[in-house]
């Protein structure tokens, strides 16, 4: 059966961008609708949680969200993440349930067809080659958050090697949280890596579990507790995964 894992794996990952791609396309006009004006955010945020729920369980990923976290309406959050795999968005998306949040992620993703057009309209994006670009995002950042919306960022700052359990994290989430003392919500997602990975020839449907942690506030904190703050969040988020691998 072993000379059958590539082409399964290839259809599966091409099953995958079909899911992903065929519910923008069908849905673009409504989606188009809802990404025109910063007030209907929250309306495409609602789309964005269908599309997915549809993804997950067109995959055969059988999800579970544990320690449900408590959002106040009208208040904004830094939601924070270990990065193994695509699906973190999908997941994401689903452990936030009503809630709308916007992801601070990597320019490059706008360059794929189709979805790239909606990303960059609806996500801050960030070129991490370029300090200019960095810098910026606290700008976007700000905006958003004085619109009442949340931001996820996933903190070590791009997907770390298979073999690397969780990776350093970067300031940007911190330094963000900390300057507009925004509660940190730290979560772990455990077989994302395994579920789908970035490695072409690898995933299989299965379960998917998320699990939520208790905010930490960041009342009264400055930059000089950057540092302690990140590596705070980086232990919470470590123990559990590697708990997870014994």
């Amino acid at each position: 059966m072993r000379f059958l894992k590539y082409p399964l794996t290839f259809l599966y990952r091409i099953w995958f961008y079909l899911l992903v791609l065929v519910p923008i396309i069908v849905l673009f006009p409504f989606i188009l609708g809802t990404i025109l004006s910063e007030k209907t955010y929250p309306l495409f945020f609602r789309i964005a949680r269908l599309w997915a729920k549809f993804i997950l369980i067109g995959m055969g990923f059988h999800y579970k969200i544990v320690g449900d976290e408590v959002f106040e309406d009208g208040k904004s959050y830094m939601l924070v993440a270990n990065h193994t795999s695509m699906t973190d968005i999908m997941l994401m998306l689903i452990a936030v349930k009503n809630h709308p949040f916007v992801f601070v992620g990597k320019k490059e993703l706008a360059k794929i067809p189709v979805f790239g057009f909606i990303y960059k309209r609806v996500c801050i994006l960030v070129d991490r080659s370029s300090s200019k670009s960095r810098y910026a995002v606290f700008e976007r950042a700000q905006k958003r958050i004085h619109q009442g919306l949340s931001i996820c960022i996933f903190p070590e700052g791009g997907v770390p090697e298979e073999h690397i359990v969780l990776d350093d994290f970067k300031d940007g989430a911190f330094r963000i949280a900390i300057e507009h003392q925004l509660p940190i919500v730290p979560m772990v997602f455990f077989d994302n890596k395994k579920r789908f990975s970035y490695t072409f020839f690898s995933g299989s449907p299965g379960k998917m579990r998320a699990k939520i942690f208790p905010i930490i506030e960041t009342k009264g904190k400055t930059l000089e507790d950057k540092n302690t703050l990140k590596l705070q969040v980086r232990e919470i988020i470590l123990q559990p995964l590697l708990e997870d691998l014994k």
